[in-house]
């Protein structure tokens, strides 16, 4: 695996079926990646499932979820799978990432998010504690538990090696992170500028919990559209980035994009959930230099040059998302250092 200065990721969503990401799974092993991180968004695919999978078909890679929600899972469950996970992947590979959900995805489900940052603290210190095998008792607002423990008869009985990271786009839910979680699963489509304020925000959160920035780590999402050929990379990458402005508000308030243009696009697709259609209506709203703003998308030089950015503002790990036709040629691109 690559040294720490120079760690890569892979993050997978549903855009390739779960067989196709098991085989790139193992290319991204065999090419010295370091991590993968497994989406769990919209209502398209689980991140527990591709995990396990990932982790029964490699040796050494590390394995994360990118992210579970921490309300329809009870914090036990969290904990639970996570150490099952860990049976299986062996120590030191597995990541448990925790993001607070979205609206509306949360609202049609029935979820009330209010509250999110109380019921995210007390989910992360909770779920801390029992991976650290720890006998708990807990009277939150959000969790409430009296004698819990994961039941460990059969097997290894010792403290689990699953940090806990929170999957937050928000400056107030970074405030949290760098007070309570040992790492900050850092969002996409945003800008490198935004870097600088979300590294403030960890920053402070660190030291009110009596830490430092250091302490917290901070791989982060990257979508990487690469091809040889520029304008087919920028237009793979736009249908995500349309489906992104039209139907997650959380993450396009942290953007840059302009609230005229998230409107505009919003109004095309009608937001969550949208059909291909819809979507393809919005893609005309989006020019190129937002597609570029926004991700790593062109040249392989370019897609370089991008996540360069993203390292050099407080990116320590760049989780990239393949969108181009050619995953192969991204792994490749990235497997001998991009600095």
């Amino acid at each position: 695996m690559s040294s720490d200065s120079d760690r890569v990721g892979l993050y997978l969503q549903d855009k390739h079926s779960i067989r196709e990401n098991m085989e790139i799974a193992q290319y991204a092993e065999e090419q010295n990646f370091d991590e993968i991180w497994q989406a769990e968004s919209r209502l398209a695919r689980d991140a527990v499932t591709p995990m396990a999978a990932y982790a029964a078909v490699t040796d050494e890679i590390k394995i994360g979820s990118g992210v579970i929600n921490n309300w329809t899972r009870n914090t036990a469950l969290i904990a639970q799978t996570m150490s099952t996970l860990e049976e299986l992947a062996g120590p030191d590979r597995i990541m448990c990432g925790v993001g607070a959900w979205w609206d509306p995805l949360a609202e049609k489900v029935g979820i009330d998010r209010s509250g999110a940052l109380r019921a995210m603290r007390e989910c992360v210190e909770v779920t801390q504690d029992l991976l650290d095998m720890e006998n708990v008792t807990y009277d939150g607002e959000f969790v409430d538990m009296r004698d819990v423990e994961l039941d460990i008869v059969h097997g290894d009985s010792g403290p689990r090696t699953v940090p806990v990271y929170v999957g937050g786009t928000g400056f107030k839910m970074l405030e949290l992170t760098g007070h309570f979680a040992d790492g900050a699963l850092m969002n996409y489509l945003v800008s490198p500028e935004y870097n600088e304020k979300a590294l403030d925000a960890l920053e402070t959160g660190a030291e009110r919990g009596g830490r430092s920035l250091d302490d917290i780590d901070r791989p982060q999402l990257v979508v990487c559209s690469m091809d040889h050929d520029e304008d087919k990379a920028l237009d793979n990458a736009r249908e995500l980035i349309t489906q992104y402005l039209g139907q997650q508000p959380h993450i396009m308030q942290a953007s840059g994009v302009s609230q005229d243009l998230i409107d505009e696009v919003g109004d095309a697709i009608g937001g969550w959930p949208a059909d291909e259609e819809d979507i393809q209506k919005g893609m005309e709203y989006i020019p190129d230099d937002v597609v570029r703003k926004l991700s790593a998308s062109g040249t392989p030089e370019q897609c370089r040059e991008k996540v360069r950015q993203y390292t050099e503002s407080g990116c320590q790990c760049p989780v990239l998302y393949p969108l181009g036709d050619d995953v192969k040629l991204m792994i490749d691109e990235f497997a001998d250092g991009y600095r």
